[in-house]
């Protein structure tokens, strides 16, 4: 088949089988590459969409990405199920196989590094929401209650502002305490910065948004650790995201991919 070639993940060599009917970036199944006893996972791409021209113009196109990066996705969750895989950037693209290898070959020695490093290991991602509640003047006044005077609202807005200040101590305090005993449990540890809501979506004030790189045979220790701790404080939220691959612990070689077009 003809395209340029999408790679997925670099791993070690793997004995099982990836699940049935499993179809990568526009549609095409991914397959194994060895290359000096590593694999690269990749697929066939058309060139009209992943020529370094055609993925400037997609760039503007929320829908296509959206797509892409799903399917990109769904071939790093099947790996996940049955190794350890090295994820790549979204839209790593060659020319053709000995392009790949090329790349393989340059890099080898820092994927081994990595994939070693992470072997038998997955993430979980943590995260700790304040619950926010909507403003006095947005608040319907109940039928028949005359509106607040201005003291009555100033006083309103004076109770309120503490209550949040309470309410975000608790949060910070249970924040730190979850990370210091969740980075206890895992091999590695990192914090990110909190999620803008307006860009997540998700509701309340992120005030913790960690990850974890956790062994595979402590990870069901792992996630009742978190279910512990997510209902300890009214009005905090716990959320726990994974097992994922290893995103957060790849190293600075493996989010430095070449330019998406790069050799073609």
């Amino acid at each position: 088949m003809s395209g340029l070639r999408y790679v997925y993940a670099v791993c070690h060599p793997f004995g099982a089988a990836l699940q049935a009917q499993l179809t990568g970036v526009a549609g095409d199944p991914p397959r194994l590459l060895n290359h000096h006893g590593l694999i690269a996972v990749v697929s066939h791409v058309p060139e009209a969409d992943f020529s370094e021209e055609a993925l400037r113009a997609h760039l503007e196109d929320l829908d296509w990405l959206a797509a892409t990066a799903r399917a990109h996705q769904q071939v790093i969750d099947a790996l996940t199920a049955v190794t350890t895989p090295l994820p790549l950037r979204m839209a790593t693209v060659f020319r053709d196989d000995s392009g790949v290898r090329v790349m393989m070959e340059e890099r080898e020695d820092d994927f081994r590094r990595t994939l070693d490093r992470l072997e038998g290991r997955v993430e979980w991602g943590v995260k700790v929401y304040v619950e926010t509640e909507p403003e006095p003047s947005a608040r319907p006044a109940p039928p028949g209650r005359k509106a607040a005077s201005g003291r009555d609202y100033l006083r309103q807005r004076r109770m309120q502002t503490r209550a949040h200040e309470d309410q975000w101590a608790k949060a910070e305090e249970l924040a730190t305490r979850l990370h210091e005993t969740l980075s206890s449990r895992a091999d590695d540890a990192t914090l990110h910065a909190p999620q803008n809501p307006t860009l997540s979506g998700a509701a309340g004030r992120n005030v913790l948004n960690a990850a974890y790189l956790v062994r595979r045979d402590v990870s069901e220790e792992f996630v009742e650790m978190v279910d512990r701790t997510k209902d300890d404080v009214p009005g905090i939220r716990v959320e726990l995201t994974g097992p994922w691959a290893a995103y957060s612990f790849a190293g600075e070689e493996t989010t430095r991919e070449e330019n998406a077009g790069e050799g073609t």
